[in-house]
């Protein structure tokens, strides 16, 4: 069999994502693993999360293994799953060298060079000939054990700032010898791995390479057009290609909503005039727009998608209009996916509940009801498309425009791929037949209307705290074209999540900003790479913000401030004051006819609490 011809099924590949799902931290495959990739249908080749292959080179405590033989009983259940599918499974095999956990134990840190990671981490071993002839072994025989375990192809990682891309950086390569300097010194490990993996390999070798650290003095696009040459000449069979590092450039890496969409396709199509080799565009693949858009504009002809398959498995299937429905957009936001990981929850998503949740498939309803849903937030819109899914007849009441105050969520620079969820529940309402009520439902609607069961989504609303003289101000509402502020001096008062927003919104308008948060730091529920942008914004201009200090007055234009030393401090000339310092929740009436609370309107949360908190009550109609 020519398993060579055969390794992408058809043009849509899924790319690796971090799951870090091994909760018993042994990496071998699991039921949460197993389950996941079972969902994920459509794909003509997966490629799963990256494999530790030594247990002291490990990205995450939670992270899949390849490093020994008692792997490869689970290795193979993965195989089978992916294989059951009709897809291709291809192992990536990566070594992190510096980027290596510095918060696991045991381990250790090699590179090209002894440079560290300028954002945070141990100083790296410079790597001797011994160490790169270690480091090319354990490659190698992660491979072969890949295929032992049933895999069709191996991606080789020399991209996103690890060990390969360390040695090809100018950045992380300032070697001397036989490695470093010019180009076609730096090629030189990784072109021995690469050699190496394909003499030892029955299976076909793609390689995942980074056309550009987007920093400058990284690897840049004419250098990795150069190395691109030289894998196709050694026989590697496909090259998937990103852009950014996991270290200098971490918003390009996981290409977040922060940064312009589009990049990572330029450098595809510039690749793809000098090789002929199959070339993988990747980078906020999405939806049928960006699919035509990249087959029109550069003759894309295979297509890498990552979290688009963890918002919606069903994306393939959408994609080649197998299935009417509406694609669920992933947002590019990071915060759950990302997020989830960092924080040893394990991947989630903000859209889509079923992921990481255990919560069973969806089953039609025993006896179907007549369910009213209060408000058309994020949470009353799931509920309401959950229940109508179930067989239930659903009307949903929203006065105001549909997607309640997430419509604000969307305002502040960079965010405006989150306005894409709210158009989807739409679509998604409508396709249901949700019968939409454009009026303020009441007791008295709810209750002669004979509604077997209402679920009120009424959402959260400030919380403004008792401070003496407070009377005028803002909150996030402040952000709508109408009232964007210009040349004021601001008082913001709360330094969280939506304080900080604020504040980054409202930089670009030449407004002088003062932040007062009572916490020792701000943004601390700000999902990690926006923090770090964010943070980084509010230093370059300057906003003066007391941390560990509380607003203890206000009178006229003039602020009285207390620090946790106790001392106080005046501001004067307040033009503005904005207050963020948290919400809770809205509750407008109770009924005597069966009611539950739902989303914000229980527990103010996150997009997902919401989401995830309609979904689950639906589930119990």
């Amino acid at each position: 069999m020519n398993r060579k011809a055969h390794l992408f099924k058809n043009e849509f590949i899924m790319a690796p994502l971090k799951l870090g799902y091994c909760h018993d931290k042994d990496g071998k495959v699991n039921a949460r693993h197993l389950e996941f990739y079972q969902k994920r249908k459509g794909p003509g080749a997966i490629i799963p999360e990256p494999f530790y292959m030594d247990a002291g080179l490990r990205e995450n405590p939670f992270q899949l293994g390849i490093d020994s033989d008692d792997k490869l009983e689970g290795l193979q259940m993965l195989a089978d799953v992916i294989h059951a599918n009709g897809a291709s499974f291809i192992a990536h095999i990566n070594h992190p060298g510096r980027m290596a956990n510095p918060s696991i134990p045991g381990n250790y840190f090699w590179s090209a060079s002894a440079n560290p990671c300028p954002a945070g981490g141990p100083i790296p071993v410079e790597m001797d000939a011994k160490m790169m002839a270690d480091a090319t072994h354990l490659m190698k025989d992660a491979a072969l054990r890949a295929q032992q375990a049933g895999a069709d192809g191996i991606e080789l990682q020399v991209g996103y700032g690890y060990l390969l891309a360390q040695f090809l950086s100018p950045i992380t390569n300032q070697r001397s010898d036989l490695y470093g300097g010019n180009l076609e010194n730096r090629m030189r490990f990784p072109l021995e791995v690469v050699i190496a993996l394909i003499e030892s390999l029955d299976i076909p070798v793609m390689v995942r390479l980074s056309a550009s650290d987007l920093v400058p003095f990284g690897i840049n696009p004419d250098d990795s057009k150069l190395f691109a040459l030289k894998l196709q000449e050694l026989g590697v069979v496909a090259l998937h290609i990103t852009a950014g590092s996991a270290c200098t450039s971490p918003a390009w890496y996981y290409q977040h909503m922060l940064v312009p969409k589009g990049k990572n396709w330029e450098f595809a199509a510039g690749i793809q005039e000098v090789v002929s080799i199959p070339v993988i565009y990747h980078g906020r693949i999405h939806d049928k727009k960006d699919i035509d858009f990249l087959r029109k504009t550069y003759q894309a002809r295979y297509f890498s998608l990552g979290r688009a398959f963890v918002a919606d498995e069903e994306v393939v299937g959408k994609l080649f209009g197998l299935q009417d429905e509406p694609i669920r957009p992933c947002l590019a936001c990071s915060e759950a996916c990302l997020g989830g990981v960092k924080a040893g929850k394990g991947l989630g998503c903000v859209v889509n509940p079923l992921v990481n949740t255990r919560f069973p498939d969806l089953q039609p309803a025993d006896l179907p009801l007549h369910v009213a849903v209060v408000g058309g937030g994020l949470a009353g819109m799931q509920a309401a498309i959950t229940a109508a899914k179930r067989g239930h007849k659903v009307e949903l009441f929203e006065k105001n425009e549909l997607g309640g105050q997430f419509r604000l969520a969307w305002l502040p620079p960079g965010k405006e791929s989150l306005d894409e969820i709210v158009d989807y529940f739409k679509r998604e309402l409508d396709y249901h037949s949700v019968i939409i009520r454009k009026m303020e439902a009441t007791p008295w609607i709810l209750e002669d209307e004979q509604f077997d069961k209402v679920l009120m989504a009424t959402g959260s609303v400030p919380a403004i705290p008792p401070i003496p003289g407070l009377c005028d101000y803002h909150w996030a509402e402040v952000l709508e074209k109408d009232n964007l502020p210009t040349g004021k001096k601001i008082l913001i008062i709360g330094g969280g999540l939506i304080g900080t927003e604020i504040a980054v919104s409202l930089i670009g308008h030449h407004n002088q900003l003062i932040m007062v948060e009572m916490m020792e730091d701000i943004a601390r529920d700000m999902e990690m790479i926006e923090r770090k942008v964010s943070l980084q914004k509010l230093v370059q201009h300057k906003v003066q913000i007391y941390t560990n200090s509380r607003v203890t007055s206000v009178a006229n234009c003039s602020v009285s401030i207390e620090n946790s030393k106790g001392e106080l401090i005046e501001i004067a000339d307040i033009d503005q004051i904005i207050v963020a310092t948290g919400m809770k929740s809205y509750h407008p009436f109770e009924l005597t006819i069966p009611f539950t609370w739902i989303g914000d309107a229980l527990k103010p949360g996150k997009a997902e609490d919401a989401i995830k908190a309609g979904y689950e009550v639906a589930l119990s109609l």
